[in-house]
């Protein structure tokens, strides 16, 4: 082969390569906008789809269910469309999930409220957010494993932390459309200009970048040579709970759970139960905490991937369990009990402690998918990605089990801990997975 043919060979693979990366790069980013469209954008105008006057209670329910069913459809979503990745390619599994979701996320836009159908507006809402979640957990399953199939290797720890970098970029842009809307749209109950069409604008938005999304794919992402190479006929679900992909499943699992348990306390606890209301900052002080602290959060996602391909997944999971338990802990301490501190020193705290908290996830979306034979790998990742969270989900009823041993405040230090050690146990009886070589997995 001549060298000018080898050189247009290499330009092809470098234009797949950076189409597939590009496109889990905006998966990513979708994905996360749609998971915070109800907690940031719609939580306002949730009186719109439910009855007024409802017991204190039952509205708390009604609101959870909004989240819960989104969160409970992520792990079946990660099922079915595993199963599709792995059988008819990521690309499809890609394709299908993303325009199911920006469809779902239209429907939602458009739906009427209460005053017009009654509670059929919230069964709605439910049922959607639902099949919502199905999708999302589609999202990532096919697209993830897609992009770390073409990436070199040695570029595969930056590869997977530059992915999973859009998740903080998501949750800055829609904060943002946020505090824009809520600054310019009355805000008064069920029958205010928010209520009926002010949330229904991101929506729409989300709706738009999915369309544009499934039409990148469509277009500019081909389907992984890597898979295309892949005995295929053997391709079965059961697969990924049996023999080597079972043990790997298992592993993955456990890790995860410590480490969603620990994300949880910097996306879910944090923002809340710490700073709002054992510090008592206002609306404006959290969400300007929380937008610095996730600028901060993109460029140390990266940072991690790289140091994880310097030292190795394994290594730097067992390095940072430890350092979440006692460093993060100690940091968490500090806010705990820092109602004398000025702002300025709390934003500092906050955006050392959540870098450190969520380092981990720096390298999850390339260890995952090292871990896995590509007969299984979308299977194997969406899985291990996906039906990991539901434990750590609970985090609430942890804190009030553990509130009847100790101090409420200090139940969440205690989380952190726990969830940095199962972490560091679930990494250590995995491998190390930075040579590994993706036709196989030792």
């Amino acid at each position: 082969m001549s060298v000018g043919v080898r050189s247009i060979d290499s330009d092809v693979i470098a234009q797949k390569r950076n189409a597939a990366i590009k496109g889990a790069f905006f998966t990513e980013f979708v994905d996360m906008f749609d998971i915070y469209l109800p907690t940031i954008i719609l939580t306002p105008a949730l009186a719109y789809f439910q009855p007024t006057q409802l017991p204190q209670g039952l509205a708390g329910i009604l609101t959870s269910l909004v989240f819960i069913t989104t969160l409970l459809g992520r792990p079946i979503g990660a099922t079915i469309f595993g199963a599709i990745g792995d059988k008819i390619g990521r690309r499809k599994a890609t394709i299908g999930s993303v325009a199911g979701f920006g469809l779902i996320t239209l429907l939602i836009a458009l739906l009427p409220g209460y005053h017009s159908i009654g509670i059929t507006s919230y069964v709605l809402l439910v049922i959607l957010r639902f099949l919502d979640g199905v999708c999302l957990g589609g999202g990532y399953t096919g697209s993830h494993p897609l992009a770390m199939e073409y990436s070199e290797k040695h570029k595969r720890g930056f590869v997977g932390a530059l992915i999973l970098a859009a998740f903080p970029l998501a949750y800055i842009l829609i904060n943002l459309i946020g505090m824009v809307e809520f600054s310019l749209v009355p805000q008064a109950g069920p029958a205010s200009a928010y209520a009926i069409w002010g949330w229904r604008i991101p929506f729409v938005i989300g709706a738009l970048i999915a369309g544009w999304l499934t039409l990148y794919y469509i277009r500019k992402v081909p389907e992984s040579e890597t898979w295309e190479k892949s005995k295929k006929e053997k391709t079965s679900l059961l697969r990924m709970f049996k023999g080597k992909a079972g043990k790997s499943f298992i592993q993955v699992l456990v890790m995860m759970i410590g480490f969603w348990l620990t994300q949880n306390i910097v996306t879910l606890v944090l923002p809340t139960t710490v700073l709002r209301d054992i510090l008592g900052l206002g609306s404006f002080q959290v969400t300007l905490t929380l937008l610095i602290s996730y600028v901060v959060l993109f460029g140390s996602y990266i940072v991690s991937g790289v140091i994880s391909q310097k030292i190795g997944r394994r290594t730097f999971f067992l390095i940072l369990g430890p350092s979440i338990a006692i460093v993060g802990a100690g940091l968490l301490y500090i806010l705990i009990n820092g109602k004398s501190l000025p702002l300025a020193l709390i934003i500092l705290i906050v955006c050392v402690f959540s870098a450190i908290v969520t380092a981990p996830w720096g390298a999850i979306v390339t260890y995952i998918n090292e871990r896995f034979a590509t007969e299984v790998r979308a299977s194997g990742f969406g899985l291990g990605f996906s039906a990991s969270v539901i434990i750590p989900s609970f985090y609430a009823f942890y804190m009030n089990w553990l509130g009847v041993f100790m101090p409420y405040e200090t139940t969440i230090i205690a989380l952190l801990i726990i969830g940095g050690i199962i972490g560091a146990i679930g990494a250590y009886f995995g491998p190390e997975t930075k040579d590994v070589d993706f036709t196989h997995v030792e």
